[in-house]
């Protein structure tokens, strides 16, 4: 998952729309292609004398190039879930990192996987979208510092500088964290160094991070020789939020709930196969890049090592949101003026865990 500017939503999106067709996608296949779809293997909904209903098709645009917090896609894909459930999913990968919720919200793709923050901010933008399912029920950003810094919680970098990729939120979650933890923001100076994190702190131009994920920049850095230490901003004053979800158009939802309520149940049933069979998982997620970054086998195992138990409520089934949540991120987000105060959190979010 790779940060976007999560809060630029122009009306106008035409530029997105002439890249869709640069987008890598996986038309009904999946990570392996002889899988099938519902269609080839016998396993579509049985119409009335025996002929057989047509998968019904559905798109879904990822947030970045495939990694491992997809796995339970190509999982749902390979082991069949989708087919059963009577789908033919289309998986594409966004030409650049705006594109999905523009193009969902245009009605170009079905679904959308998006940021909980970036749903409410679209809303706030009079963008109609709404998220189905929680992916990843915790932060990843999470602000980073070297080891061996001294820096031991937020309020240490009063004095120091850090780096944060292009997005105010980024911005509001370090002060945000600093003067939870009784230091002064005004006192941290922090630097735009857009997508270049890890050189930024690799090479000590800056003294923390916010904007990396635990699951993809640290592992790099510490894999490159530059370990870091990772605080958790819900320990710090923001809201325990919603890294990944997956998102609607109103338009869409009104059109296509019972289908997009398939699709969740499917991805739940790819997400339990990857609890049980990771490495297998992996290995169909390997098997699929598809024009993206090369992977790294062995930061994504790693990867999936730390997502599985942010992915999973032991109290609720795999993507039910909470509205209490959305609650909490509505209000910290209108109380550091990234929302307007007319933005309700109940209308950005429905629950289609079946």
């Amino acid at each position: 998952m790779k940060k976007p500017s999560l809060f630029v939503f122009p009306m106008l999106i035409a530029a997105a729309l002439l890249a869709l067709g640069g987008c890598g996608s996986t038309p009904g296949g999946g990570a392996n292609a002889g899988s099938g779809t519902a269609a080839d293997t016998g396993e579509g909904a049985n119409a009335p004398g025996g002929s057989q209903t047509p998968p019904q098709k559905i798109s879904l645009m990822l947030d970045w190039y495939p990694n491992a917090v997809h796995s339970f896609l190509y999982a749902a894909e390979a082991q069949g879930y989708f087919a059963k459930a009577g789908l033919d999913v289309d998986i594409r990968m966004p030409a650049e990192t705006n594109d999905a919720l523009k193009l969902v919200a245009a009605g170009k793709v079905d679904l959308a996987l998006t940021y909980q923050p970036q749903v409410l901010m679209a809303r706030g933008e009079r963008i109609p979208v709404k998220a189905i399912a929680a992916v990843v029920r915790h932060p990843l950003n999470h602000l980073m510092v070297p080891a061996g810094s001294g820096v031991r919680s937020p309020k240490d970098l009063a004095g120091k500088t850090i780096g944060f990729s292009s997005i105010p939120l980024y911005e509001a979650m370090a002060r945000t964290m600093i003067e939870a933890d009784g230091g002064d923001p005004d006192a941290a100076k922090l630097i735009d160094v857009g997508y270049d994190l890890i050189p930024a702190v690799s090479t000590s131009k800056v003294d923390a991070i916010i904007g990396g994920f635990i699951n993809h920049e640290q592992l790099i850095l510490d894999k490159d020789g530059h370990p870091v230490n990772s605080i958790d901003p819900a320990a710090y004053g923001v809201p325990d939020y919603y890294e990944l979800v997956l998102a609607a158009s109103d338009d869409g939802l009104k059109a296509k709930q019972d289908l997009f309520t398939k699709f969740v149940q499917a991805a739940a049933e790819g997400q339990r196969y990857v609890e049980a069979h990771p490495d297998d998982a992996l290995k169909m997620l390997l098997e699929h890049e598809d024009g993206g970054s090369p992977l790294d086998p062995s930061i994504e195992a790693k990867s999936l090592v730390i997502l599985l138990p942010l992915m999973t409520d032991k109290d609720a089934p795999f993507g039910a949101q909470d509205p209490a949540s959305w609650d909490r991120v509505n209000d910290w987000l209108a109380d550091h003026d990234l929302l307007g105060a007319d933005v309700k959190a109940a209308d950005a979010f429905v629950n289609l865990t079946g």
